[in-house]
């Protein structure tokens, strides 16, 4: 299987001051095959939101090299990584992120509407994907109208909307009750195995990594840790 996601030696710092500067990754190595579900597990201040900002570009490394599906983030502009995140990577947070004031169908468009698509496609798209998460009868709800399921379902309908590659999930059940958070993962569920998409999990649920195919524990900005499930 060819590599979606490969980093290495990825450190990151951040100035905290005119000459002081703290390193929060620490020479990461990671690889990500086409079509697995990892889970990068950690508690917070751990450095996993940092690498996950990083490997959805939007971050970047100190030093290190990253490739994602073979091309040198490192050598991309703003507006060419702007068009990665865009095609390549759909995100989903845990909360929501959904624009307040658009109803659900024009929260799943918004990325269609970046990538050029037309109107009435783009509208035939988010409707279908709304339907395919049941909410066919949510599709002019604004979000605070909408349950935190709903939401999430929304957002995940919305990151798949340009049929990427790759998912980025950053603590995508935080936010909901367990018998939701259930319905979200079996979301997740579906689209690796009948979508082959390529998921990363970020999360401090164990219960939820141990879900996943793979299992890299980071601690203080180092993995100390790989499990496969």
């Amino acid at each position: 299987m060819d590599c979606k996601i490969d980093m290495q030696k990825i450190t990151k710092s951040f100035s905290m001051g005119k000459r002081k500067r703290i390193e929060v990754l620490h020479g990461i190595n990671l690889s990500v095959k086409s079509g697995e579900f990892i889970s990068i597990v950690g508690q917070s201040g751990s450095g996993k939101t940092t690498l996950m900002n990083i490997i959805g570009g939007l971050d970047c490394p100190t030093s290190g090299r990253y490739l994602l599906e073979g091309v040198d983030i490192g050598n991309l502009n703003g507006n060419q990584l702007s068009d990665i995140r865009n095609r390549k990577i759909g995100f989903v947070f845990q909360t929501f992120n959904l624009i307040p004031r658009s109803s659900a169908l024009r929260n799943v468009e918004l990325p269609m509407l970046y990538a050029g698509l037309g109107d009435a496609e783009r509208k035939e798209r988010a409707r279908e994907l709304l339907f395919m998460f049941g909410l066919g009868n949510r599709v002019n709800h604004l979000p605070n109208e909408l349950s935190g399921g709903q939401k999430q379902r929304v957002a995940i309908a919305r990151s798949i909307a340009n049929d990427p590659a790759i998912i980025l999930a950053d603590e995508p059940t935080g936010a909901l009750d367990t018998k939701t958070g259930r319905m979200v993962m079996d979301i997740f569920h579906k689209l690796h195995e009948k979508q082959n998409k390529t998921i990363v999990l970020i999360t401090h649920n164990e219960r939820l990594a141990d879900e996943t195919e793979r299992i890299l524990t980071i601690e203080d900005g180092y993995f100390i840790d790989e499990k496969i499930t």
